[in-house]
């Protein structure tokens, strides 16, 4: 984790903020990172990390619901999405199911990446590789995810590599929301004055 600071992240962006952009594009491929700062320990924001049901977007999942999101947050587990195979029962089973991404590499409470196509990009012949890095700053933690995509794709990369932003952008901005401050509540003559 060379360049991430939690102090650089958090002069650049504020608090909770998530910043993002397409920092490399060709025919090939494109990169992606976003960075944000949650307002927790990094024990804190590392169980949350690997509970994707808790944060992720059930509408960029193929069964519409992030509560069958799961990860193995081990060298060769999954990040996998279990699919109910009868909707008249409330069970999930492997018989549907979607491996999204296999975990390459796990330092707790600093990086978890993965490697896997995301959404319409699994269909394609393509390497994604997910890295995501937290860096403490005591009661604050500073979360960079960094997306490299290459190899083959039938997809326009120039329409492809902002829908995937907006997409990863989305899901650590979900993340690090789990830990926005709560809002002050308000005094009897602030209420008094609204009225």
């Amino acid at each position: 984790m060379k360049h991430l600071t939690i102090a650089g992240i958090l002069l650049l962006f504020g608090s909770g903020t998530a910043q993002a952009e397409v920092t490399n594009s060709a025919d090939n491929g494109f990169t992606i990172k976003h960075e944000a700062v949650a307002n927790a320990p990094v024990e804190e924001v590392w169980s949350a990390l690997v509970q994707p049901s808790r944060w992720w977007n059930g509408a960029h999942s193929w069964s519409g619901n992030a509560e069958n999101l799961y990860l193995v947050a081990q060298a060769g587990g999954c990040f996998c999405e279990l699919i109910k195979t009868d909707p008249e029962e409330n069970i999930r089973t492997a018989t549907g199911s979607v491996q999204h991404m296999r975990v390459i590499m796990v330092q707790k409470n600093e990086v978890l990446r993965m490697s896997g196509a995301l959404g319409p990009l699994q269909g394609e012949a393509l390497n994604g590789t997910l890295t995501i890095e937290l860096q403490s700053g005591g009661d604050r933690t500073g979360v960079r995810f960094t997306y490299k995509v290459g190899g083959y794709m039938e997809l326009k990369v120039d329409e492809m590599a902002p829908a995937v932003d907006d997409v990863i952008g989305e899901q650590l901005t979900r993340l690090s929301a789990l830990f926005a401050p709560e809002p002050e509540p308000k005094s009897e003559s602030e209420n008094e004055v609204e009225e």
